[in-house]
């Protein structure tokens, strides 16, 4: 089975609030991010045509005054629940809520996972608050997906985006299925270790396979440490499409063919691209919405 972890989809630009980039000089695309395709549910469905399962991410930030809603994410899951799964995007830097909402994702809308930015959210990754969202996820056995890469919208902020941070979130929550977003580029090393260390830890590849050449270099320390078991296949649509990614995997090899620069086992790509996911971060996807149970008045006492 394939599975693609990391994609979006969204209906207009204005979704994503301030997260856009800053216009720069000779730059064309003004205020958007460059994607070569579009982000709708129609682009979307059409994208993920090669894999058999794609996760869809919501996204929730105050900060940044950006949210792709949870009950859209589900309505469109619901509609293609053979080919689709959706995470909730949850802002952490209002605990209460953020709980409350966690639960009304799992046991109402049916979704599976759990999606933050701490850069694009103002939260420290391991502050009280942050920390609590990540126990009640780990209760309800919903992985989270952290967007710890570079943002290039001026407002994020970088120190909370390190791999790094993550750590103790790890320590403190061994049970926590953690699935870092972009290999945690550009700290794609610190990532790396986490792998290492971590057996709840793992990464996905979106965000670094339109880098050749860095990919490449990360791929091949991923593999000499021993830690090509714990990434995932994801495209980072709408930025990129899924079989673009899986083209890209197969023949990172070639830049260096003809030379004595070491190369990628095949099989070990193949094992990116043919990794049973949804085996790897305990998601059940037989599980039909129309089963699951409203949320519990005990959430609504505690959040209140």
């Amino acid at each position: 089975m394939i599975v693609d972890c990391y994609t979006h989809t969204w209906d207009s630009p204005d979704q994503l609030g301030r997260c856009l980039p800053a216009s720069r000089p000779g730059q064309s695309t003004g205020n958007h991010p460059p994607a070569p395709h579009s982000a709708d549910q129609k682009h979307h469905l059409a994208a993920a045509e090669p894999v058999d399962i794609t996760f869809v991410l919501g996204f929730d930030s105050r900060y940044l005054d950006a949210r792709i809603d949870n009950d859209c994410v589900a309505e469109y899951v619901r509609c293609h629940p053979d080919r689709l799964i959706g995470f909730a995007g949850v802002d952490p830097s209002e605990p209460k809520e953020a709980v409350a909402e966690l639960v009304r994702a799992r046991k109402e809308l049916g979704l599976r996972g759990v999606a933050v930015s701490p850069a694009a959210q103002d939260v420290h990754p391991t502050n009280s608050q942050a920390m609590m969202v990540y126990a009640e996820a780990a209760s309800l056995s919903m992985p989270v997906v952290f967007h710890t890469g570079v943002f290039l919208a001026p407002a994020t902020k970088l120190e909370y985006a390190r791999p790094h941070l993550l750590d103790e979130v790890a320590r403190e929550l061994p049970d926590l299925k953690i699935v870092i977003g972009h290999l945690g580029h550009p700290w794609t090393q610190e990532t790396i270790l986490l792998l290492a260390k971590h057996k709840n830890v793992f990464a996905e590849t979106s965000g670094i396979l339109d880098q050749p050449w860095q990919a490449y270099q990360t791929l091949l320390s991923a593999h000499q440490c021993g830690v090509m078991d714990k990434l995932l296949l994801g495209s980072g649509f709408p930025h990129a499409s899924a079989s673009e990614c899986i083209e890209t995997l197969y023949s990172i090899n070639h830049l260096v063919h003809g030379t004595n620069l070491p190369v990628i086992p095949r099989d070990a790509l193949r094992g990116i691209v043919e990794r049973d996911t949804l085996d790897v971060l305990g998601i059940n996807a037989s599980v039909p919405q129309a089963t699951l149970e409203p949320a519990t008045s005990l959430v609504d006492d505690e959040t209140g």
